[in-house]
């Protein structure tokens, strides 16, 4: 059994022969580039010294390369844009040291000095010609979305301000996207994961927009969470012609990629926090649910591919209306927020919906365990949420910068060992 068909196995609610594995095929399931490079040279990889591409500077986010997928087993490769979330290209590589002495390389379009206080900052398209859009403090390790909100004028506030990013895709675009899907489904028999943009309605860490030179429309991110209540109308408008220009969009994509994609990433809209729900179920259904329906209709009427939803935190209390709207799978599934405990969410959901993640806690036990608590960790989630398929094992999110070589070494054995079927009763 080959990758591809693993994957798609266990979102058809089957058991195949192992539990499938994912690293980096999103944005939200991938690794900081600092801890790509000790994972690489942990695993003899390459030379000391040997520079990781980081393919996503917001997040710092490294290259998970052809050779470290085959050495970890990895079921799943990503199919995205060629740009970053500050707008220039992945091209143009150059030599760069992280804060802790990583050696990286990045875009051109990276083209950032150190500020008098040691903060970095990035610029839209590269161009610092314009304001920055993104800071790195001094000694940090991912980038932060700087606010550019003009004042708002209520008189004047347009709605086609804050769609200046939506609009239909480019032939270049479809280009790109049908040749990488050619060349994945060619060269490789890994499940394409794909991310194509323009389908995640109010994602707070694109509502910045640091890939615009001059954002307009409502922009600050505490502006635009209460704007879902103060100025609702605004906002379903907003999502209204969003979500037509997306499906437009979807079908010409899905007439140059047909359906060698398996799964594609609809949205990472967050819906939880910590502690429960960031919104409740009654707004979910009247902001979000028709849209979300909406596209995963269209998905499922016309292609083959699977949706996929990511939102962090408590989301227990809507999962069941992500599952009405018509989503196959849930990430990261953040078992240490409230109300996530994987056995219950197995047990309420597990026949209806794939969870993409909840392997290991990336807030305490990854980073901070020891290897055997990893591996206890692991080997449990794997017997909770794998019998019956449904499940594609990956971090809680994207494992962090400094979580210790030791465990992530520990993680991928116990998959390794622990992930085939017919799974060991949790201990």
């Amino acid at each position: 059994m080959n990758s591809r068909e693993r994957v798609r196995l266990a979102l058809r609610h089957q058991e195949p022969d192992r539990v499938p594995l994912d690293l980096g095929g999103s944005p939200v399931t991938g690794m900081q580039a600092s801890t790509v490079y000790r994972l690489r040279q942990a695993l003899r990889l390459d030379p000391p010294g040997t520079p990781v591409k980081v393919i996503e500077p917001f997040q710092m986010l490294g290259e998970i390369g052809p050779d470290l997928l085959d050495a970890l087993g990895v079921d799943v490769v990503p199919l995205g844009s060629p740009k970053t979330l500050f707008g220039f290209r992945n091209e143009g590589w150059k030599p760069w040291t992280t804060f802790d002495g990583t050696p990286v390389l990045v875009p051109a379009g990276f083209n950032t000095e150190p500020e008098p206080n040691g903060d970095l900052l990035l610029y839209p398209e590269g161009d610092r010609s314009v304001p920055p859009s993104g800071r790195m403090p001094s000694g940090g390790w991912y980038v932060d979305a700087i606010v550019r909100q003009p004042p708002i004028d209520e008189d004047t506030l347009r709605v086609e301000d804050n769609l200046e990013e939506f609009g239909p895709i480019s032939d270049a675009e479809l280009d790109y996207f049908a040749r990488e899907a050619g060349r994945l489904s060619r060269e490789t028999d890994r499940a394409i994961l794909a991310n194509f943009g323009g389908t995640a309605f109010g994602d707070i860490a694109l509502v910045p927009a640091p890939w615009l030179k001059h954002p307009k429309g409502i922009r600050d991110v505490e502006e635009w969470y209460v704007s879902t209540v103060a100025r609702r109308g605004y906002v379903y408008e907003v999502f209204e012609r969003q979500c037509k220009i997306a499906l437009q969009n979807l079908a010409r994509i899905h007439q140059a990629v047909g359906d060698r994609v398996t799964a594609v990433f609809v949205t990472g809209t967050d819906f939880g926090t910590q502690s429960g729900p960031f919104i409740s179920p009654q707004t979910y259904r009247e902001l979000y649910l028709p849209f979300h329906t909406r596209v995963n209709g269209w998905v499922h009427r016309h292609t083959a591919w699977k949706t996929f939803i990511h939102s962090c935190g408590s989301v227990a209390a809507l999962i069941g209306d992500f599952i009405a709207a018509g989503f196959d799978i849930l990430n990261p599934v953040q078992c240490s927020a409230a109300q996530m405990d994987p056995a219950a969410l197995k047990a309420r959901f597990g026949d209806r919906i794939t969870f993409w993640g909840g392997g290991v806690d990336t807030q305490r036990t990854l980073p901070f365990g020891t290897p055997d608590e990893v591996r206890h960790e692991v080997a449990a989630r794997i017997g909770i949420l794998g019998p019956g398929g449904a499940f594609v094992f990956n971090t809680i999110h994207n494992v962090q910068a400094q979580t210790p070589v030791e465990n992530l070494l520990a993680m991928y054995e116990t998959v390794r060992d622990a992930g085939r079927y017919p799974l060991r009763a949790p201990q």
